[in-house]
């Protein structure tokens, strides 16, 4: 799943939300380094990543995308199910997403010293174009995408995937909305272990 996602399924807990939000920039065991609440957080996103990507849902949505894209198909999908949770938001929380989102990127702010450095220097940016409010929108998955492909230096050609995705979108919006409500369980069960095994 993509940063939107992270941040919905990692519950109240401030340090913990940025713990999951921020685990890809985080290897190995070097987890341990960071505050227990963050641990725990960056453990959660392991857990959500391993289910995302067994998920035969999930790999039905990468199959429409794997001939034009090959393993980038999977990093695709996670843009474009971030897209119908930013669209659909009210249908998870009550609260709106441009509050959700304002009060993010303020705990992130204030958090910016502990978190790992590759979101220390993407925070800015993230905050500047506002990336979570604008997955809501085709332009701003358009501007992700393209952000990504200018990052694989044009081998992944993911600045092309929103064809599929108006070409297929009811079919990944189903896809979406089927596998998020599995996940919502999936995480919110995990995540009341893993607060019990770190006694949070």
């Amino acid at each position: 799943m993509n940063f939107l996602a992270h941040i919905f399924l990692s519950g109240d807990n401030e340090l913990l939300t940025l713990g999951n939000f921020s685990a890809d920039g985080v290897r190995g065991k070097r987890y341990k380094t960071y505050p227990k609440e963050m641990q725990a957080g960056i453990i959660l996103h392991r857990e959500i990543d391993t289910f995302t990507d067994a998920h035969p849902t999930v790999r039905k949505s990468t199959k429409r995308l794997h001939k034009n894209y090959g393993h980038y198909s999977g990093v695709i999908v996670d843009i474009f199910y971030d897209h119908f949770l930013a669209k659909n938001w009210s249908d998870y929380s009550l609260i709106p997403l441009e509050v959700n989102v304002e009060n993010f990127y303020k705990s992130l702010t204030k958090h910016l010293e502990i978190m790992p450095p590759r979101f220390q220097k993407l925070t800015p940016f993230m905050i500047e174009d506002n990336w979570l409010l604008s997955y809501a929108s085709l332009e701003g998955i358009q501007k992700v995408l393209n952000g990504m492909n200018h990052r694989t230096k044009g081998k992944s050609g993911m600045h092309e995937a929103t064809k599929e995705l108006k070409q297929y979108y009811s079919e990944f919006e189903a896809d979406f909305t089927s596998f998020f409500a599995e996940l919502i369980i999936f995480s919110e069960e995990k995540r009341s272990q893993i607060e019990k095994e770190f006694h949070i």
